[in-house]
């Protein structure tokens, strides 16, 4: 799992690529985390162009880092996602919470 940020325009754009699964989580979680307090930004926006699988540890990454935010009302977006990953949203419902963006 490698995970790319850049901030432009107040907006934290974060590229997952690889796998986001129980092996890779905990380097996902803090990672993500890391940015998360370094970075200053007013929104997020995950491109899941690269995210080749995703099981339910990644999504419960993904949900964790979505209520933290939400307790700093940064709201986080989804962009790009796999057919896998795009499923995976529709059936939990995660785009209720993290919603698609074009």
């Amino acid at each position: 799992m490698q995970i790319k940020s850049r901030v432009y325009n107040k907006t934290l754009y974060v590229l997952l690529c690889g796998e986001l699964d129980e092996y890779s989580a905990k380097h996902a979680r803090e990672t993500l985390d890391e940015i998360f307090l370094r970075e200053k930004f007013s929104q997020i926006i995950i491109d899941l162009s690269e995210l080749d699988f995703m099981d339910s540890t990644g999504i419960g990454v993904l949900i964790g880092r979505y209520k933290k935010m939400k307790d700093k009302k940064i709201p986080i977006y989804i962009c790009n996602p796999s057919s896998h990953a795009e499923k995976i949203f529709q059936m939990t419902g995660l785009y209720e919470i993290m919603p698609k963006i074009v």
